[in-house]
């Protein structure tokens, strides 16, 4: 039997497209308070290749991990879901 690779993705607002071929990917989640049981919002930021420079600020596009490109990106812009007009 041969394992499946689960390959890990994420969607998120591009927020940077300042560098050539990376873009920075604002990703947000909800997580439950342990004491107070609310839901908070929390967010982080990725550093993302981009090998056309195709994405533009406000872009909502899926990463996926990938082989670590440089020391702070690890990531690799897969698919453009919605677009800027």
């Amino acid at each position: 039997m041969e394992k499946e690779k689960i390959i890990k993705t994420m969607n998120g607002t591009i927020v940077s497209d300042k560098m050539d071929k990376t873009v920075v990917v604002l990703v947000e989640y909800k997580v439950m308070h342990p004491l107070y049981k609310k839901y908070v919002k929390k967010s982080r930021k990725f550093k993302a290749h981009d090998e056309n420079n195709q994405c533009k600020i406000g872009d909502f596009v899926k990463i996926e991990l990938c082989n670590p490109i440089s020391k702070y990106k690890k990531w690799a812009v897969k698919e453009i879901i919605r677009d800027v007009k």
